[in-house]
Parts: structure tokens; sequence; C-alpha cells
């Protein structure tokens, strides 16, 4: 799964590099070394009439037939497989995509009752962009945006701490996805593992296991445990 992730990077260097035009960022929207689901985090869409645009959407995709906005607590993520068929990712997938820039995410070693968490990164310290949904709830109490992050099976860089990884794409593929429409099997194609040599992973305090823990220390690399793998 994707459960927590850092972005740092300034949005004027960052949004660029995903087709953001210069004039319309505005630095002001706060990033985080502990982005936790349920928080607002920055999505990437593309928009008709407006081009490529940005925004912040909560983490955790309410369905737009939800009766409960509660269930988007258990949409943080969606698996590749099957992701298309669905019904509470299915409308998203076809006509709602988002990417989710990033600088790093975490992960979980286990092993009895322990927990050692490791900060993956790309190995040239670039940004990442995660596979992601998004869909507009309307309640009783307004309307909501949320999102979730499509997760597949991990690559040979992450097996040995967890099963799963974010869908990480590529940067020429980020205008197929963003395309409004597009057909599902080409889609699909783009829910891979991330290459092998992609990413490098550490571990990391377990102060992150706190999300209201927050700073660049979080990602300073720890001894691991001898007896965890990696």
């Amino acid at each position: 799964m994707c459960g927590r992730y850092v972005r740092f990077t300034p949005l004027r260097q960052l949004l660029p590099q995903f087709g953001v035009r210069p004039e319309r960022i505005d630095d002001k929207l706060p990033g985080g070394y502990n982005i936790a689901p349920g928080q607002n985090i920055l999505v990437v869409r593309e928009d008709t009439e407006q081009g490529r645009t940005y925004g912040l959407l909560r983490w955790g995709l309410i369905p737009s037939w939800a009766k409960d906005p509660a269930i988007g607590h258990r949409m943080i993520n969606a698996r590749a497989e099957g992701v298309a068929d669905k019904p509470a990712f299915r409308a998203a997938f076809r006509s709602r995509r988002c990417l989710v820039p990033a600088d790093g995410f975490y992960e979980w070693a286990k092993k009895g009752n322990q927990r050692q968490p490791y900060y993956f990164q790309r190995r040239d310290r670039g940004s990442l962009a995660f596979a992601g949904l998004w869909e507009r709830w309307h309640g009783n109490g307004g309307v909501v945006e949320s999102c979730t992050i499509i997760t597949t099976s991990a690559n040979a860089t992450l097996r040995s701490i967890h099963e799963r990884m974010p869908v990480i794409l590529a940067p020429e593929d980020y205008d197929l996805w963003l395309a409004p429409t597009q057909p599902p099997a080409l889609l699909e194609q783009l829910l891979r593992p991330a290459p092998d040599d992609l990413l490098e992973a550490y571990p990391v305090s377990s102060q992150v296991n706190r999300p209201t823990s927050q700073g660049p220390g979080l990602i300073a690399p720890e001894e691991a445990p001898p007896e965890l793998p990696f």
C-alpha cells in the first residue's frame, strides 16, 4: 500500500515538471515530510478548458454514489488489478485521473511485533508522480473532492519490505494518463511496478509512525536493526 509520503520541493520548481504553466503557480500550498490519509494533498489534473491545473484534494476517495463520506477512510489506495471495473473506481478511472507529485514515500518492514520504517526516493533525487484517481462527492455539507493513489505489486527494491508499491508514472506517460479519454486497456498498461533501478531505500526513525511528526529529520538515515531485512 501507500499510506505515507513526502513532498518538500517548492511548487515553482516542482509543478512545471508536470506541465503546469509557471504563471499559474502559487507557492503557498504546504507540503510535508509525513503526509497522511485524510489530509488534503496536492494533485495535478487536466481541465478541458484551463489545461493542466493543480489543487488540494482529500486523500481517501469518496465515490459519487456513497451515502457516507467516511467510506473514504478505506479508499486511500486502489489496487491496479481490476481498478477499471471496480464500482468504487471505474468511473474515475475512465475520466478523472490525476498525478500525485511526491519526493518520496515510506513503507514498513514487519517482523513479529516490530515495524521498521524505510524511506524510498529516486536514486537521482528527482520528483515522483503517483498515479491517482479523483472524485467529486455531493453531500449535505457541500461538495468534497477526494482522491486515491493506485498501487501495484512491489518491484525488487521494495519486495523485501512490502508486497505493494505506488504506481510511479514515467514523465513520458503523464500526458497519456491525464488525457480525458483513453482506452482503458491502454491506461492499464501503465499500472506496473517501477523499474528496479529507479528507487533507493534506507531505514528511518520510528518517529514517522506518528502522523503528527514532521520535519526533514524524518527522512534522515538511521541504522537498521540487524534482524530486519534489506
